[in-house]
Order: structure tokens, then C-alpha cells, then sequence
């Protein structure tokens, strides 16, 4: 099955009501996904899709699913999980675009965050399609308000996020409650071991379609990287913003107390922006997201989780604050602008500690990107003198209600001041480009000769990536077959006492040998007396310090307590996420160990 048999959507042979609504919503040429996936799907065969968002995959396969759902039954027919309540959202409102025209047809959307009794009186009401999160999925189930004993279909969108959000349990409780006979349709941007997993023993027979690389990365993009001192991303940024005169922007960040911190800087130098991440309640994050979409908001600053249920397009350029610690994530912002044959701008700060990061999404996606200058103040000057310039020409020649303000000039005059000052003043009000103590300093870092630490970091994230991926993405499995993350597959090493090479404490137990390099080992006041469990470890850390579940290394429970391993890089924002937060629903201390 290839993407040339297909040209168009009237080729598919689609319902005539989707049709409708596929044409109305300015479709003609299925995308490769599509054309590809479509057929699969509403042939009936399970399905493994490797794309990426953006690609159009929602469609893929939310166009046959609409096509089997029945009616005249009031029963759910199709479940579709997401990682977030974003995406959830997003995804359930396209469902509503395609089905405008199709009568009757039901469907909702349940997460976390939003009323649980509302979503319960909604599923007693009767509904068609249910897209959720996983954890809200099995709070109905617990309760027995979401049944799937008539569903047909079952979708697993952005699977690889959710795995990496801590989700694997629920995903697996979920699809054994299903009935057999369904049909399961997995979209995942990669097919890493976990994947791998669930597909061999959920699917039957999996059609895969891939979208290769080379498509997922936009050719009209232009990647360029600057070398920047960590405490002058944000003057390089606005440099950035106001050099290439970007009207829509997002901006991306590893944590959610940065986006915090990036927002209000941006807001005080006078740049209209908000941030979108987990800790928004979903009526502050649809405000942001309506505020960004009418361009009352010209910069979204989000984070990677967050941003997997924007659905925007139009975008002037991408700006990676952070350097993502996935290449995957890389691929996943730059995707944002360059859409529909609009050309569009990818701009990476990279701080010295970060420049291995830059290597391997050079070597990940095969692409050479450029190191660019950055803006000296003089030329950001020059570029806002020229803008205003334009700007009161543009007035003067369209103005009409011009006699209201001849006599200021004259006023000013009257009062002591010279044409010149006068519009030397207003230039300066209008261009608000202030001087600061970044004005006359180099904000670019330089190399020095023998840096060990970048090399050494550099030999470390060269060291995890041989035969096919890191240790982390290779799901997490030990070297003697057993699992990371605990179960009933025997041997747990990390969940039931046994331990690695290593001395004994004063109580006789043994202490675990020390963390590999690269990784720093932390402290947590929980351990199996609280019945916690690996997975509740890497789901806490990735959802609230936002990074990959999957780079979390070994975790060690001990009755009172525990040791966990992170990357280095990541150890103090971990520290800050987890400062005050829980652990189902336990309070932990964090902190480095001793």
C-alpha cells in the first residue's frame, strides 16, 4: 500500500457526510499517514503508525472510526487514550469537525482536571467515541461508569509519551479489559522496547506504516543554533524575536518553573506572552491557548508534555529555550512551524553544557544545523529605527482626522523643544528599546581549550546510544531480562530488596554500588513500608520535572526509603519539582544522597 494510489479523499471511498466535512475543512490530498493508514484501518486490520504530530495522523484514524461507529446503539464503540488531557481535548474537537455533518454521533472527552460527576453524567446519557487520559480511563472503570464490553475499536495516540509519562500499568489494565475481537490501532512517534512490547502482545497481526524521516523533517524550516551564557537566553531571544520581526512564536522549555520564569521576564521587557504547563487548571490553559490563537498573545513559552495538545498553526518560528533531552522532542517542536508549504524558523540557545544535546539531534535527524551570530544591540536598534520609520509613514499617508493633531508639534515647540528631541523622544517611547547590562557584553560562550566537562559529558551520552539506543531506550529492560519497572516478571531488583554490588549498612542490608557516570543518585523518604512501587517513582519525576521517564536510571526501595538515579543535568530541577509534592498521595523529602 503505498501514499500514490491515493491522490485524494474522494479516492478512499469515505461516508459522504465525512467527505463533506473533510472538503469543508480545506483537505483535497490525504498526507502520507493518512493515505497509507486510512485503508488499513477501515479494512480492519490492527495498525502501528510511526508519525509524528503533525503529520495528520488524528485523521488516520479518526475517519474510520466515525465510519463503524453505529448509532443506533448507545453503547461505547471506540476508545482512543491520550497522554494528556490537552491532547485529549484536541483530539476529541477534531473527531467533532469530521463528524459535523454525521447525525447523532456522541463523543466526549474525560481527564483529570475537569468534573469527574459531569463526564459520569455524560457516559449514562450514552456516547459513541471516548477520548481520554489513561489515569481518568481507569477511575471510570474502578467506579464501573465506563464499560467496554461493545467497543470495537481501540486507538493508542502519542504511545511512546504516554509510556514515558508512567502510564504502562494503566495502558495494559485497559486493553486486557477490552474484548477480543476489537481492533487496535497504536500511533507512535518511536518504537522502542516497551512498544515493541505491548504491540506483540496486544495486536494481531499489525499492519505497520511508517512516515520516514526524511518526511517528518519540513525542508522549509531553517535550523540554526547560538551559543549563549545561560543567563542571557532570554536578551538573545528577544534579540531573536525582534531581528526576524516573529509575530507568532512558541518557545520551549524542559520544566515548568522555567516557563514560569521566561513568561514574566518576557511580560516585563514588554512582550506580549503567556505559558501553557501541567500545573495550569484546564480553564487558565484554554484561556492562553484562545488569547494565542486571536494573537492577543503573540509568544507561547510551553513544555514538552504541554505542548503535545497545542493545535496551532501559522507559526512565524520555534525557539528552543532548552536544549530537549529526547532528539525525538527536537523533531517534535521544530514540526510546529514550516506547515503547509510556509516557511518557518527554528532557533536553538545552546549553553555550553548543552552542546552534546546539539550533537546527537545532528546525528539523530541527519540534518546539518547551522551556528548562527547573534544580534549585536546596534543592529536591534537599527532594525526598530527602520520599523518606526515605516510605521509613521504608513500613518501619515493614511491618515484622515490629520487636523486633530497638527498643533502638537507647535505645542512642543512653545515649550522649549527642538523637532529633533521631539521625535527622538518618540522614537524612543515607540521602538521601547531600552539599554542593559547585556548591551555592550559578548552573550555567547566560548570554547575553551581542554574542557574536560563537555567532553566527558559528551563521552556519556556517546556511551548509552550504542546498538540501537540508550540503556533508558531500550524500555527500561534489564541485561538479564527482567524489568525495570517491577511486576510479576521475577527478580525485581529494584522493588524487592535485592541489591547490586556494594557494602552493607549499620543495618546489615546491602548499600547499592555507586551511580553510573553521568547520573546523580537522590534521596527519598518513601520506601515499601509506604507501598510504593519503581513505577510510581518515574511517573512522579517525568510528570512534575518533565523529563523522559525513560532517562530515569536505578532505583533502589529499601523498607523506610529510597535511592533513585537521575542525569546530573537534571538533578536540581528534579529537586525543585518534588520540593513539597507527594507520591500517591504520600509527602516526600528529596535530596541528594548522602
Amino acid at each position: 500500500m503505498t501514499t500514490e494510489s491515493f491522490e485524494t479523499f474522494e479516492e478512499l471511498g469515505l461516508n459522504e457526510d465525512i467527505l463533506k466535512a473533510v472538503l469543508e475543512m480545506g483537505f483535497t490530498k490525504p498526507s502520507p499517514i493518512q493515505a497509507q493508514g486510512i485503508p488499513a484501518v477501515m479494512q480492519g486490520s490492527d495498525v502501528i503508525g510511526q508519525a509524528q504530530t503533525g503529520t495528520g495522523k488524528t485523521a488516520a484514524f479518526g475517519i474510520p472510526v466515525l465510519e463503524r461507529i453505529d448509532v443506533s446503539s448507545n453503547a461505547v464503540q471506540a476508545l482512543i487514550l491520550c497522554p494528556t488531557r490537552e491532547l485529549a481535548v484536541q483530539v476529541s474537537e477534531e473527531l467533532g469537525r469530521l463528524a459535523k455533518y454525521m447525525r447523532g454521533v456522541r463523543i466526549e472527552a474525560i481527564y483529570g482536571g475537569d468534573s469527574i460527576d459531569r463526564q459520569i453524567r455524560s457516559l449514562k446519557k450514552g456516547v459513541h467515541i471516548v477520548v481520554g487520559t489513561p489515569g481518568r480511563v481507569m477511575d471510570h472503570m474502578e467506579r464501573k461508569t465506563l464499560k467496554f464490553n461493545e467497543v470495537r475499536m481501540m486507538v493508542l495516540d502519542e504511545a511512546d509519551e504516554m509510556l514515558d509519562m508512567g502510564f504502562r500499568e494503566d495502558i495494559e489494565s485497559i486493553l486486557a479489559d477490552m474484548p477480543e475481537d476489537r481492533q487496535t490501532i497504536l500511533f507512535s512517534a518511536t518504537m522502542s522496547k516497551p512498544i515493541m512490547s505491548i504491540t506483540k502482545r496486544f495486536l494481531n497481526d499489525p499492519v505497520l506504516i511508517k512516515v520516514v524521516r526524511n518526511e517528518l523533517t519540513n525542508q522549509n524550516i531553517e535550523q540554526v543554533y547560538f551559543e549563549v551564557k545561560p543567563q542571557a537566553k532570554v536578551e538573545v531571544m528577544t534579540r531573536l524575536i525582534d531581528m526576524h520581526h516573529i509575530k507568532s512564536l512558541l518557545v520551549f522549555c524542559n520544566t515548568k518553573r522555567k516557563v514560569d520564569e521566561i513568561v514574566e521576564d518576557l511580560q516585563l521587557r514588554g512582550y506580549a506572552s503567556e505559558g501553557i504547563h501541567g500545573d495550569l487548571r484546564q480553564q487558565q490553559r484554554s484561556n492562553v491557548m484562545s488569547k494565542f490563537k486571536a494573537g492577543v498573545t503573540t509568544i507561547l513559552v510551553a513544555t514538552d508534555v504541554a505542548a503535545r495538545g497545542i493545535d496551532v498553526s501559522g507559526l512565524d518560528g520555534v525557539i528552543n529555550y532548552d536544549i530537549p533531552m529526547d532528539e525525538e522532542y527536537y523533531v517534535h517542536r521544530i514540526g510546529r512551524t514550516g506547515r503547509a508549504g510556509m516557511s518557518g524558523k527554528a532557533f536553538s540557545l545552546v549553553a555550553r553544557d548543552e552542546k552534546y544535546r546539539l550533537k546527537s539531534i545532528e546525528g539523530y535527524t541527519k540534518v546539518k544545523i547551522e551556528k548562527g551570530v547573534i544580534p549585536s544591540y546596534e543592529d536591534i536598534v537599527g532594525v526598530r529605527k527602520a520599523r518606526f520609520v515605516e510605521t509613521i509613514a504608513a500613518l501619515i499617508k493614511d491618515s484622515e482626522d490629520e487636523g486633530l493633531y497638527a498643533d502638537v508639534l507647535e505645542m512642543l515647540h512653545h515649550s522649549g523643544f527642538t523637532t529633533e528631541q521631539i521625535v527622538g523622544a518618540m522614537a524612543k517611547q515607540i521602538m521601547g528599546v531600552q539599554k542593559n547590562e547585556y548591551a555592550d557584553g559578548n552573550l555567547a560562550w566560548e570554547e575553551r581549550r581542554g574542557d574536560r566537562r563537555e567532553g566527558s559529558v559528551d563521552r556519556y551520552a556517546k556511551t548509552d546510544r550504542r546498538e540501537g539506543g540508550s540503556r533508558f531506550e531500550r524500555g527500561g529492560e534489564r541485561r538479564d531480562g527482567g524489568s525495570r519497572f517491577g511486576g510479576d516478571r521475577g527478580g525485581d531488583r529494584f522493588g524487592k530488596g535485592e541489591r547490586r554490588e556494594g557494602g552493607r549498612d549499620a543495618g546489615g542490608e546491602r548499600r547499592p554500588s555507586a551511580p553510573e557516570a553521568g547520573m546523580t543518585r537522590l534521596f527519598l523518604s518513601l520506601g515499601r513500608k509506604d507501598h510504593i512501587m519503581p513505577k510510581d517513582i518515574v511517573g512522579a519525576i517525568a510528570g512534575e520535572a518533565n523529563i523522559p521517564g525513560k532517562t530515569i536510571g536505578a532505583i533502589d526501595i529499601y523498607d523506610k526509603f529510597t535511592f533513585v538515579d537521575v542525569p546530573e543535568r537534571d538533578a536540581r530541577a528534579v529537586l525543585r519539582a518534588m520540593d513539597g509534592n507527594t507520591i500517591k498521595g504520600k509527602p516526600v523529602q528529596i535530596d541528594i544522597a548522602k
